[in-house]
């Protein structure tokens, strides 16, 4: 990696082009904004300096700030630049500057635009970047979400947390690119810290076009002031769009289209009765997952395994869920418990063979980075419990793009169970699978998941907006009287 290209991931550097500047200056006029106060806080080349010393005539300052030496010496060398006096531009690192004193100093209609960041804390880890601000839990997630990932963050994020702390007790303006998984991320935070925000709204922004990047991008605009709380946002296809769908909240759970999600209001509940499951985490494929050839088992490491059957389940992955192929399968798992936490010591009387093959491969298995294997049995897995060895299940995988209910039974006389990519229910009948499959997969079901599942999302699907559908109230609706049970 050049050093060249490790900066620009290092930094997110992402130049705006003029023409989105431009574009996106126009826009804010048309709806309104004059500006007193213009901050740029990493300008880069400045193009959002140029379009703003000719499309807001009226601002009486224009502040620009940039980490890059370089492009401070760049701006400073454009003449037309140097002849605004409203101009001003400073090499500074967002990370250790005073942007507290600054807004304070500058409290009249401030607009503070531009395009933080691309690149995510972790990203930064690989290259062992130092663009990062000092190390918090800024997010206030608890524990379990810190060790199993969560406290993953864009950089960005944690730049637009910082500008709106300080932009939200004053007349102020933020209108700033970003993925736009970052603004959902950006609504979330004021809302759980009860921000003063006024109005909200993002435009979709062809990020292919204007910066080469696969990724859903936007303009998100904020309108602050001291009393508003109105925790919503009304999001546009494009900087031309009139028309809108809003997000907002219900229950602290952020809904995608809330005039469709109240039209469907009565089926939602805190607690439905029937629980969506995940299936079972083990990080450890090598050894715990199993492929059947000519009726031997061979694991990963392409040896012969020849264990107790008492253990051996079948498993269907994520991927053949999501396309449908869940009638046979040559995959296995090796599962060590029937409930979280369970003692596996018992394995070694019962099942002699399963005990010293873990042993054999207890490098493997003890070498398991997660913390959630620290303090728990050895050759622990998780996403276990009664409801696993239930006969009949109906599974949808929550990485693809699309509600895709599956009902599956048993497998060679034993319950199948799944990776957890899955979410499934599980029953002890089918007859009530079939008829809950019925209820899943009804347009008034596939509306309500739709009003809350964001698609641009890694995993768009989770059990948290899955058991939000009381499908005892659906099946009133539908008229099918017969007990999920």
């Amino acid at each position: 990696m050049t050093q060249t290209f490790r900066s620009k991931i290092e930094y997110g550097d992402f130049q705006t082009p003029i023409e989105l500047a431009e574009k996106i200056c126009h826009k804010l006029v048309e709806l309104g904004i004059k500006p007193d106060i213009i901050i740029e806080p990493t300008c880069g080349l400045g193009n959002f300096i140029k379009a703003s010393t000719h499309i807001f005539p009226s601002a009486r300052k224009i502040i620009g700030m940039e980490i890059n030496q370089n492009y401070i010496n760049a701006i400073n060398n454009e003449e037309l630049l140097l002849a605004d006096k409203r101009i001003k531009v400073q090499q500074a690192d967002f990370f250790q500057f005073d942007w507290q004193s600054l807004i304070r100093e500058n409290q009249e209609n401030i607009l503070a635009i531009g395009n933080f960041p691309w690149v995510t804390n972790s990203r930064q880890g690989v290259i062992h970047g130092v663009n990062l601000p000092l190390k918090s839990n800024f997010q206030k997630l608890n524990g379990l979400d810190a060790i199993t990932g969560k406290s993953n963050f864009d950089v960005s994020e944690w730049m637009l947390i910082r500008i709106v702390q300080y932009l939200q007790k004053y007349h102020a303006y933020l209108a700033m690119l970003c993925k736009t998984s970052v603004s959902r991320k950006l609504l979330n935070y004021i809302h759980a810290q009860k921000i003063s925000l006024e109005y909200c709204a993002t435009y979709k922004i062809d990020a292919k076009k204007y910066f080469g990047a696969n990724v859903d991008a936007c303009l998100l605009l904020c309108k602050f002031d001291s009393i508003s709380h109105n925790y919503f946002c009304d999001v546009f296809n494009n900087l031309k769009d009139k028309n809108y769908q809003r997000i907002g909240y219900k229950d602290n759970i952020l809904v995608k289209d809330v005039f469709v999600f109240n039209k469907l209001k009565d089926l939602y509940a805190l607690d439905s009765g029937e629980k969506w499951r995940s299936g079972i985490k083990h990080d450890c494929s090598d050894v715990m997952e199993l492929s059947k050839i000519n009726d031997i088992y061979i694991n990963g490491l392409g040896e012969i395994v020849d264990i107790e059957e008492k253990f051996i389940f079948p498993l269907i992955k994520g991927s053949n869920v999501a396309q449908g192929r869940t009638q046979v399968t040559n995959r296995y798992v090796l599962v060590t418990q029937r409930f979280i936490g369970e003692s596996t010591e018992y394995i070694k009387n019962i099942a002699p063979k399963t005990w010293n093959y873990l042993e054999f491969h207890a490098n493997y298995l003890d070498g398991r980075k997660s913390k959630i294997y620290h303090n728990n049995p050895r050759f622990s897995i998780f996403g276990v419990g009664n409801y696993t060895f239930l006969p009949w299940k109906i599974a949808i995988c929550g990485l693809y793009k699309k509600l895709n209910f599956q009902l599956i039974g048993t497998i060679d006389n034993k319950p199948t169970v799944f990776d957890d990519t899955v979410y499934f229910l599980a029953f002890d009948n089918e007859q009530s699978a079939e008829q809950a499959l019925i209820i899943l997969t009804s347009t008034l079901a596939s509306d309500f998941y739709s009003s809350l599942i964001f698609w641009d999302e890694k995993r768009p699907i989770k059990s948290s907006i899955l058991n939000k559908l009381n499908l005892s109230a659906l099946a009133q609706r539908l008229n099918l009287v017969q007990s999920l049970q």
